[in-house]
């Protein structure tokens, strides 16, 4: 039986970026959750993820906002070599090899779900206090509670 994960997290991904359908195509479907430049959402990473938590993905700036999936942090924090690249979107001038401004954690498929909306979340009052569904929330990644992950796998297995 697998260990339940520990701690819990809504991580966004544009699709026409890096969808779910992508994670589950990738080698060992496991991807570098590159190109984040909030030193909120990079501390999340650097200092509360651990491997193993669970991860709900979150598609975007698409027509169609929400879950798309289940996934899990697969390695410990390190430094994001796109901050490096000038050709890269995610350059950062700023950033240097030795003294990184920026990490990413890699993100493991676990599975797909039907889509669940932001809409349809926001209808719910079980969620009503889930992080991303806060007023002018616009974090790339936030904590989520045990009481959200749980009543989400459930809605989620529908």
């Amino acid at each position: 039986m697998a260990a339940t994960p520990s701690q819990f997290w809504l991580m966004k991904s544009e699709p026409d970026e890096c969808s779910i359908d992508d994670l589950a195509r990738a080698p060992r479907q496991t991807v570098p959750w590159i190109g984040v430049r909030n030193y909120q959402a990079r501390n999340f990473m650097r200092d509360q993820m651990r491997l193993g938590d669970g991860v709900l993905f979150y598609h975007s700036s698409c027509p169609e906002p929400g879950i798309a999936g289940i996934a899990k942090v697969a390695s410990a924090a390190y430094p994001d070599a796109s901050q490096f690249d000038p050709k890269s979107p995610y350059f950062d001038a700023k950033s240097k090899p030795e003294a990184p401004r920026w990490v990413h954690v890699d993100v493991s498929y676990v599975r797909k779900t039907h889509l669940f909306g932001i809409k349809q979340m926001r209808e719910l009052p079980e969620l009503d206090s889930m992080v991303v569904l806060r007023p002018g929330n616009r974090l790339s990644i936030t904590p989520v509670s045990p009481e959200h992950w749980e009543f989400l796998m459930q809605a989620l297995k529908a």
